[in-house]
């Protein structure tokens, strides 16, 4: 899957989350602290997206993303490797 259709995903479980966020304030550089989530918002975001992917990956995999471009890297990575499967 290609990474826009991944942050397309993750940008619509952001909204989700956080339904007071206006749409145009999500970019790819930004992080979900900058967006206002909390630790338990991002959690969600993160368990969410993998859900929305069907995926399952040990949340330690995205302890060194800052971002979400980091975040869609690698769920993007992940999913690549799963399809290789």
């Amino acid at each position: 899957m290609e990474k826009e259709k991944i942050y397309s995903i993750v940008k619509d479980v952001i909204l989700e989350v956080l339904p007071d966020l206006q749409p145009e304030k999500i970019t790819i550089e930004k992080s979900l602290r900058e967006l206002g989530a909390n630790s338990i918002d991002r959690m969600e975001v993160v368990t969410l997206s993998m859900e929305a992917l069907e995926m399952k990956l040990p949340l330690m995999s995205f302890a060194a993303v800052n971002n979400i471009e980091g975040l869609v890297e690698v769920l993007a990575e992940h999913y690549t490797e799963r399809a290789a499967q």
